[in-house]
């Protein structure tokens, strides 16, 4: 199993209140971490999380995102990638279900794209419109036991 992060759970992962929500999401880490199941940090979620906490002026939180980006793998954008979003988006609408405005640059197909090339499970918070394109789970769905 390789699981990708999608800003829900990045946020509250990078998020440094010590919320019941926030620890339970960083002890859910801890425990794919622990079980050796990779997880990786796709860049289109980084930046969406990254731009909400350079404008709040989070600093905290943005150093807890770049530390994550020093533990976790990090999942870059590359032109093969954006290829296959572009073709997620053209195909999301023409069977008439679009996952953003048109004018959007929609970055549900670009995780999409980011995770179909690990083969990877994407750990989110909207599994309605990523399930579509791939594998799509809240994370408390990642329970691993030890006889799996």
């Amino acid at each position: 199993m390789i699981v990708v992060l999608d800003t829900g759970p990045l946020g509250r992962i990078s998020n440094p209140r010590a919320s019941d929500l926030n620890l339970a999401c960083h002890q859910w880490l801890q425990s794919l971490l622990g079980q050796d199941i990779p997880v990786f940090i796709p860049e289109i979620a980084d930046y969406e999380v990254r731009r909400e906490l350079l404008r709040a002026r989070k600093l905290q939180g943005l150093a807890r995102l770049d530390l994550l980006k020093e533990t976790l793998e990090y999942l870059p954008l590359t032109t093969p990638i954006m290829l296959r979003a572009a073709e997620l988006w053209a195909q999301a609408r023409q069977q008439g279900y679009p996952t953003a405005d048109p004018q959007a640059l929609d970055g549900d197909v670009i995780l999409a794209a980011q995770a179909l090339t690990l083969h990877g499970t994407v750990a989110t918070e909207n599994v309605g419109h990523l399930s579509r394109f791939i594998d799509a789970r809240p994370g408390q769905e990642f329970t691993v036991t030890a006889s799996s």
